[in-house]
């Protein structure tokens, strides 16, 4: 279903510790992008990755910029988010911040039906510019605590060959498990 992806990767020694990935654990470097309508909670979403918070955010202007890391057994994570703001008015630049990703997150609030049209655009987008077998792309019904549109993000999900997940930013419920389906 999703796409396999090639992230920047390095080794090297790190003193172990219990929160410090082994001496012997890869270092993959992984870009990854959230696109969307204004209001859908991509600002939201890049917040609970990074800190595990959630607080309501005024509207992006231009691009925010985050980063995380996952450990795993064998490999660490270090995510670059690219929080990208919705509005009309700066998309002709977002594709300045998504080139390069390896992953690219089409989000959409469930209870907003616009925003679920408006992330099928951005997926026929991604679509014409992403590297096949080197971008992870994803359909993000974010606000799950609100509505109904669930179904219908899994069969356009299952249409297009990516992945899909249901998040709640506020919550925080499934995001990271979006994480680590991003990083398999």
């Amino acid at each position: 279903m999703g796409k396999r992806t090639r992230m920047r990767e390095s080794t090297g020694p790190r003193s172990p510790g219990p929160t410090t990935p082994t001496r012997d654990t890869r270092t993959i470097r992984a870009k990854m992008v959230l696109l969307g309508s204004s209001g859908v909670g991509k600002s939201s979403l890049a917040l609970r990755f990074s800190k595990d918070e959630f607080k309501v955010t005024l509207p992006t202007v231009g691009c925010a910029y985050f980063t995380q890391v996952v450990c795993l057994s064998d490999v660490t994570f270090h995510f670059e988010i690219w929080d990208t703001a919705g509005q009309e008015k700066y998309h002709s630049v977002t594709p300045l911040y998504y080139t390069g990703a390896h992953a690219a997150l089409g989000v959409y609030d469930i209870s907003k039906r616009e925003s679920f049209i408006r992330a099928q655009m951005w997926l026929r987008e991604l679509e014409k510019h992403y590297i096949p077998a080197s971008t992870v792309m994803v359909l993000v019904g974010n606000k799950g605590d609100l509505s109904e549109l669930c179904q219908e993000g899994h069969s356009l999900a299952v249409d297009r060959g990516v992945l899909f997940m249901e998040t709640s930013a506020k919550s925080g419920n499934q995001v990271s498990e979006l994480m680590l389906a991003i990083g398999k």
